[in-house]
């Protein structure tokens, strides 16, 4: 189980199935104050609308309403780089599990005024992320 931070996600690998995978993501993000808005499962998705094989792949739009009504109290335009994106697809022997950095998105809406609630919410999510890495680790 390896955690790293990319230059544009913080991401984990987890020795485990997908299924478990997200369960173990929600109840993670859930200790941090995240709850998952939207679900997106993109293997399912792929195979309804084009009939091909896609490994398990699923996209979690994900929000703690605390901070998104901070944001959204400063700048409304705020709303178009919410909620914060987490992934889980198979990866060889286990599960990848990525979550798109909130400070990238403010550099992208530079000027919306929220760069503390980004802080925060990364600061956040980086737990997330290490408390998925530390199941493995016996921590």
């Amino acid at each position: 189980m390896d955690e790293s931070i990319t230059d544009y996600a913080l991401r984990a690998h987890l020795d485990m199935s997908s299924e478990l995978a997200l369960r173990e993501v929600v109840a993670a993000l859930k200790n941090e104050g995240f709850g998952a808005l939207t679900e997106v499962d993109v293997q399912a998705t792929l195979k309804n609308k084009l009939d091909v094989d896609f490994r398990s792949y699923r996209i979690l739009g994900v929000c703690n309403p605390p901070l998104a009504f901070q944001a959204l109290s400063t700048n409304l335009d705020v709303g178009l780089l919410l909620p914060c994106n987490v992934i889980l697809y198979d990866e060889g022997d286990g599960t990848e599990v990525a979550v798109l950095d909130p400070l990238l998105m403010m550099g992208i809406g530079d000027g919306l005024g929220v760069e503390d609630v980004a802080e925060q919410a990364r600061l956040r999510l980086q737990r997330v992320i290490e408390a998925l890495a530390n199941l493995g680790r016996g921590s």
